[in-house]
């Protein structure tokens, strides 16, 4: 199932852009975006859809998903059923957001913030709670009111603990390196994108680095959080979780294209990371996406998030800031 883009308006003079959206329902909405993109999901539990990871979802769930990672948010049911399910987005640009942290150093945090988030980043709920107190200032109608609170929101949130979701360079080719590591590990980081699907040697990777296996595996656990053998293990299951989405291709031909010896060790390996088959997860996007839920006419219906003039009164609303 191919992401549908959104193209996402933030208005003339606009630094960034928040959209309070009020439905019966989230639906299944597969897309992408070139912005960064801080949802808080409220009065609504079901599935998240993060590039590889699907999650269940509960109330005050708060997610920053980095540029063009496709995603979507599908609720099953209310929390309280007389009330809309509540999405407050806000968007905004990376390179924005850097020149902020160039200009003032008060915003320093936001550097943190962009690279922790590249593989998308969901948050503890307490994270989810402060923002829900901020709402009143962050859906002012003073446009610089909007402004600064989401700034102090970002800001915060540079050290709020978090979990990481997608798998690198799962659906989005520019995770990977990033050019904040050092050069080094860059160098690592850029043979294991190209070279996944094949057998990759410890000794090609310290030859790569100019590292002894020993000074490797410490700085790989130091600028990237885990050990080079898991690392690459999440980019091969990552790409699988691309194809078993985005292909009919046999469950066989997917484990073969992205670096397993045979199928029986991509199944459990599979199973391992996502706690499922790579037959159920197919089976959960396939679903997800079928017709009555088509991710394209979703986006096109959401008109607000695509086209600001047509908009649904009392169901839907978006600021500018």
């Amino acid at each position: 199932m191919k992401p549908a883009y959104e193209h996402v308006e933030f208005g003339e003079n606009c630094s960034l852009r928040v959209y309070h959206r009020r439905l019966p329902r989230i639906p299944f909405e597969w897309h992408h975006h070139p912005e960064y993109e801080l949802t808080l999901t409220m009065n609504s539990h079901g599935k998240r859809y993060i590039g590889d990871s699907v999650t269940d979802y509960e109330a005050e769930d708060l997610v920053l998903v980095p540029p063009d990672l496709p995603h979507t948010w599908a609720s099953n049911r209310s929390i309280d059923p007389a009330s809309p399910q509540v999405a407050i987005v806000i968007w905004f640009d990376g390179d924005w957001a850097r020149r902020m942290a160039d200009c003032c150093p008060e915003y320093e945090p936001l550097r943190k913030l962009l690279r922790r988030a590249a593989c998308g980043l969901a948050f503890a709920p307490p994270a989810g709670n402060a923002m829900r107190e901020r709402l009143a200032h962050l859906l002012s109608s003073e446009a610089r009111e909007r402004l600064g609170t989401a700034l102090d929101i970002l800001c915060t949130l540079a050290d709020a603990p978090g979990q990481p979701l997608a798998s690198p360079s799962t659906f989005n080719e520019a995770i990977g390196p990033s050019g904040h590591e050092p050069e080094r590990i860059n160098r690592v980081l850029s043979v294991i994108d190209a070279r996944f699907a094949e057998p990759l040697r410890m000794a090609e990777l310290c030859e790569a680095a100019n590292l002894s296996e020993r000074s490797l595996t410490r700085y790989f656990v130091q600028h990237i959080g885990e050990s080079v053998g898991r690392y690459i293990a999440r980019v091969r299951i990552g790409h699988a979780c691309r194809m078993l989405v985005d292909t009919s291709l046999p469950v066989a031909v997917i484990a073969a294209r992205s670096g397993f010896a045979n199928v029986a060790n991509f199944n459990r390996q599979f199973r391992a990371a996502k706690q499922t088959t790579p037959a159920e997860y197919r089976r959960r996007f396939a679903a997800a996406g079928s017709p009555d839920t088509d991710a394209s006419a979703s986006l096109t219906e959401r008109s607000p998030s695509l086209q600001r003039k047509r908009k649904t009164a009392g169901s839907q609303g978006e600021l500018t800031a």
